[in-house]
Protein backbone atom coordinates (compact mmCIF):
# COMPACT_ATOMS: atom_id res chain seq x y z
CA UNK A 1 0.00 0.00 0.00
CA UNK A 2 2.79 2.26 0.60
CA UNK A 3 4.00 1.73 -2.91
CA UNK A 4 0.75 3.77 -3.64
CA UNK A 5 1.79 6.87 -2.15
CA UNK A 6 4.89 6.77 -4.58
CA UNK A 7 2.66 6.41 -7.54
CA UNK A 8 0.83 9.66 -5.98
CA UNK A 9 4.02 11.57 -6.08
CA UNK A 10 4.95 10.49 -9.58
CA UNK A 11 1.40 11.34 -10.81
CA UNK A 12 1.77 14.86 -9.04
CA UNK A 13 4.65 15.24 -10.87
CA UNK A 14 3.40 14.20 -14.20
CA UNK A 15 0.35 16.59 -13.61
CA UNK A 16 3.09 19.43 -12.70
CA UNK A 17 5.03 18.95 -15.74
CA UNK A 18 2.04 18.72 -18.45
CA UNK A 19 0.72 21.84 -16.91
CA UNK A 20 4.10 24.00 -17.11
CA UNK A 21 4.51 22.39 -20.56
CA UNK A 22 0.74 23.71 -21.56
CA UNK A 23 1.66 27.03 -20.24
CA UNK A 24 4.72 27.56 -21.96
CA UNK A 25 3.63 26.16 -25.42
CA UNK A 26 0.20 28.50 -24.69
CA UNK A 27 3.14 31.27 -24.25
CA UNK A 28 1.01 32.32 -21.17
CA UNK A 29 4.10 33.03 -19.32
CA UNK A 30 5.57 35.16 -22.58
CA UNK A 31 1.59 36.75 -22.32
CA UNK A 32 1.58 38.26 -19.24
CA UNK A 33 5.59 38.86 -19.11
CA UNK A 34 4.63 41.51 -22.15
CA UNK A 35 1.62 42.69 -20.55
CA UNK A 36 3.38 43.86 -18.06
CA UNK A 37 6.34 45.72 -19.77
CA UNK A 38 3.25 47.63 -21.54
CA UNK A 39 1.72 48.19 -19.01
CA UNK A 40 4.91 49.87 -16.97
CA UNK A 41 5.66 51.42 -20.81
CA UNK A 42 2.18 52.99 -20.67
CA UNK A 43 3.68 54.32 -17.15
CA UNK A 44 6.42 55.60 -18.66
CA UNK A 45 4.87 57.24 -21.58
CA UNK A 46 2.31 59.14 -18.78
CA UNK A 47 5.45 60.41 -16.65
CA UNK A 48 7.55 61.77 -19.01
CA UNK A 49 4.03 63.52 -21.11
CA UNK A 50 3.68 65.22 -17.44
CA UNK A 51 7.49 66.17 -17.55
CA UNK A 52 7.32 67.60 -20.80
CA UNK A 53 4.10 69.94 -20.26
CA UNK A 54 6.35 71.03 -17.10
CA UNK A 55 8.92 71.81 -18.99
CA UNK A 56 6.87 73.47 -21.30
CA UNK A 57 5.09 75.64 -18.23
CA UNK A 58 8.63 76.32 -17.09
CA UNK A 59 9.66 77.93 -20.01
CA UNK A 60 6.77 79.97 -20.65
CA UNK A 61 6.70 81.41 -16.77
CA UNK A 62 10.76 81.84 -17.19
CA UNK A 63 9.61 84.41 -20.39
CA UNK A 64 7.47 85.98 -18.10
CA UNK A 65 9.46 86.98 -15.20
CA UNK A 66 11.99 87.89 -17.83
CA UNK A 67 9.62 90.33 -19.74
CA UNK A 68 8.32 91.64 -16.43
CA UNK A 69 11.88 92.04 -14.88
CA UNK A 70 12.90 93.96 -18.48
CA UNK A 71 9.56 96.36 -18.06
CA UNK A 72 10.39 96.98 -15.03
CA UNK A 73 13.78 98.21 -15.24
CA UNK A 74 12.83 100.33 -17.92
CA UNK A 75 9.76 101.76 -16.40
CA UNK A 76 12.53 102.51 -13.56
CA UNK A 77 15.23 104.18 -16.17
CA UNK A 78 12.27 105.66 -16.96
CA UNK A 79 11.13 106.73 -13.26
CA UNK A 80 14.83 108.34 -12.29
CA UNK A 81 16.46 109.22 -16.15
CA UNK A 82 14.55 112.71 -15.54
CA UNK A 83 12.02 112.15 -18.63
CA UNK A 84 9.14 112.14 -16.93
CA UNK A 85 8.26 115.26 -14.94
CA UNK A 86 4.78 115.07 -14.37
CA UNK A 87 3.59 113.98 -10.93
CA UNK A 88 1.16 112.37 -11.43
CA UNK A 89 2.62 110.59 -14.71
CA UNK A 90 5.78 109.66 -12.02
CA UNK A 91 3.08 108.10 -9.02
CA UNK A 92 2.02 105.66 -12.30
CA UNK A 93 4.97 104.97 -13.21
CA UNK A 94 5.92 104.19 -9.52
CA UNK A 95 2.58 101.92 -9.36
CA UNK A 96 3.48 100.25 -12.31
CA UNK A 97 6.75 99.38 -11.12
CA UNK A 98 5.29 98.05 -7.64
CA UNK A 99 2.80 96.02 -9.81
CA UNK A 100 5.32 94.33 -12.15
CA UNK A 101 7.54 93.63 -9.15
CA UNK A 102 4.70 91.67 -7.05
CA UNK A 103 3.41 90.07 -10.16
CA UNK A 104 7.25 88.69 -10.54
CA UNK A 105 7.69 87.40 -7.00
CA UNK A 106 4.33 85.83 -7.27
CA UNK A 107 5.59 84.26 -10.66
CA UNK A 108 8.51 83.40 -9.47
CA UNK A 109 6.82 81.54 -6.51
CA UNK A 110 4.91 79.28 -8.97
CA UNK A 111 8.29 78.49 -10.50
CA UNK A 112 9.39 77.55 -7.24
CA UNK A 113 6.34 74.85 -6.68
CA UNK A 114 6.69 73.92 -10.53
CA UNK A 115 10.39 73.04 -9.80
CA UNK A 116 9.43 70.58 -6.88
CA UNK A 117 7.13 68.97 -9.13
CA UNK A 118 9.70 68.11 -11.71
CA UNK A 119 12.07 66.94 -9.58
CA UNK A 120 9.14 64.29 -8.04
CA UNK A 121 8.44 63.68 -12.11
CA UNK A 122 12.10 63.21 -12.87
CA UNK A 123 12.11 60.44 -9.64
CA UNK A 124 8.95 58.81 -10.86
CA UNK A 125 10.48 58.95 -14.16
CA UNK A 126 13.62 57.36 -13.84
CA UNK A 127 12.12 54.65 -11.36
CA UNK A 128 9.48 53.91 -14.46
CA UNK A 129 12.52 53.33 -16.81
CA UNK A 130 14.22 51.32 -14.46
CA UNK A 131 10.95 49.15 -14.57
CA UNK A 132 10.72 48.80 -18.08
CA UNK A 133 14.23 47.87 -18.72
CA UNK A 134 13.04 44.84 -15.87
CA UNK A 135 10.30 43.73 -17.77
CA UNK A 136 12.01 44.16 -20.86
CA UNK A 137 14.50 41.89 -19.94
CA UNK A 138 11.97 39.56 -18.57
CA UNK A 139 10.83 39.20 -21.61
CA UNK A 140 14.10 38.66 -23.87
CA UNK A 141 14.94 35.81 -20.65
CA UNK A 142 11.47 34.39 -20.78
CA UNK A 143 11.61 34.24 -24.92
CA UNK A 144 14.76 32.76 -24.96
CA UNK A 145 14.58 29.83 -21.75
CA UNK A 146 11.05 28.70 -22.93
CA UNK A 147 12.76 26.72 -25.74
CA UNK A 148 15.16 24.96 -23.69
CA UNK A 149 12.75 24.51 -20.64
CA UNK A 150 10.31 22.73 -23.11
CA UNK A 151 12.87 20.41 -24.02
CA UNK A 152 14.01 19.60 -20.27
CA UNK A 153 10.00 19.64 -18.99
CA UNK A 154 9.76 16.65 -22.32
CA UNK A 155 12.50 14.59 -21.15
CA UNK A 156 11.36 14.42 -17.56
CA UNK A 157 7.71 13.84 -18.45
CA UNK A 158 9.70 10.40 -20.41
CA UNK A 159 11.54 9.65 -17.60
CA UNK A 160 8.08 9.96 -15.11
CA UNK A 161 5.96 8.05 -17.65
CA UNK A 162 8.14 5.23 -17.50
CA UNK A 163 8.55 4.82 -13.70
CA UNK A 164 4.75 5.06 -13.69
CA UNK A 165 4.08 2.50 -16.04
CA UNK A 166 7.26 0.24 -14.19
CA UNK A 167 5.36 0.47 -11.09
CA UNK A 168 1.63 0.51 -12.06
CA UNK A 169 1.71 -3.23 -12.62
CA UNK A 170 2.41 -4.07 -8.39
CA UNK A 171 -1.56 -3.18 -7.88
CA UNK A 172 -4.76 -5.00 -8.69
CA UNK A 173 -7.13 -3.42 -10.81
CA UNK A 174 -9.87 -2.73 -8.29
CA UNK A 175 -7.26 -0.68 -6.39
CA UNK A 176 -6.13 0.91 -9.02
CA UNK A 177 -9.49 1.85 -10.28
CA UNK A 178 -10.36 3.51 -6.80
CA UNK A 179 -7.45 5.55 -7.17
CA UNK A 180 -8.07 6.78 -10.70
CA UNK A 181 -11.73 7.84 -9.45
CA UNK A 182 -10.36 9.71 -6.62
CA UNK A 183 -7.44 11.70 -8.78
CA UNK A 184 -10.57 12.37 -10.73
CA UNK A 185 -12.91 13.77 -7.95
CA UNK A 186 -9.80 15.59 -6.14
CA UNK A 187 -8.17 17.54 -8.35
CA UNK A 188 -5.59 14.72 -8.77
CA UNK A 189 -4.58 13.96 -5.09
CA UNK A 190 -5.68 10.38 -4.30
CA UNK A 191 -3.21 9.34 -1.55
CA UNK A 192 -2.12 11.62 1.31
CA UNK A 193 0.15 10.44 3.59
CA UNK A 194 -0.81 10.25 7.77
CA UNK A 195 1.85 12.04 9.70
CA UNK A 196 0.97 12.82 13.17
CA UNK A 197 -2.55 11.88 12.99
CA UNK A 198 -3.18 14.80 10.26
CA UNK A 199 -3.80 14.16 6.64
CA UNK A 200 -1.74 15.56 4.59
CA UNK A 201 -4.01 16.29 2.14
CA UNK A 202 -6.92 18.36 3.55
CA UNK A 203 -4.75 19.03 7.00
CA UNK A 204 -7.14 17.75 9.02
CA UNK A 205 -6.59 16.26 12.56
CA UNK A 206 -7.92 12.89 12.08
CA UNK A 207 -10.04 11.85 15.57
CA UNK A 208 -7.96 9.34 18.04
CA UNK A 209 -11.00 6.63 17.90
CA UNK A 210 -10.36 6.67 14.15
CA UNK A 211 -6.61 6.93 13.66
CA UNK A 212 -6.98 3.57 16.20
CA UNK A 213 -9.81 1.91 13.54
CA UNK A 214 -7.31 3.02 10.86
CA UNK A 215 -4.05 1.19 12.36
CA UNK A 216 -6.58 -1.73 12.80
CA UNK A 217 -7.70 -2.00 8.98
CA UNK A 218 -5.90 -4.45 6.81
CA UNK A 219 -7.80 -2.55 3.47
CA UNK A 220 -7.54 0.67 2.30
CA UNK A 221 -7.36 3.06 4.79
CA UNK A 222 -9.58 6.54 3.97
CA UNK A 223 -9.49 9.83 5.74
CA UNK A 224 -12.89 10.26 7.52
CA UNK A 225 -12.63 14.40 6.44
CA UNK A 226 -11.87 14.02 2.66
CA UNK A 227 -12.13 10.40 1.98
CA UNK A 228 -8.31 10.03 0.40
CA UNK A 229 -6.74 7.13 0.66
CA UNK A 230 -4.30 7.95 3.35
CA UNK A 231 -1.21 5.93 4.39
CA UNK A 232 0.85 6.06 7.67
CA UNK A 233 4.22 7.53 7.53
Amino acid sequence: MERLLELQTIDSTIDRLSQRRAQLEAGEELRVARAAMEDAESRLGEVRLGVDALAREQGRLEHEVDSMTQKAAAEEKRLYDGSVANVKELEALQHEIANLKERRSRTEDVMLEQMERREDLDARAAEADAEVASARAKVEAIGGDAVHELAQIDADLVAKRQERETLVPEFDEELLELYEDLRAQKKGIAVAALVDGICQACHEQLSAMELDKLKHTDGVRRCEYCRRIVIFA
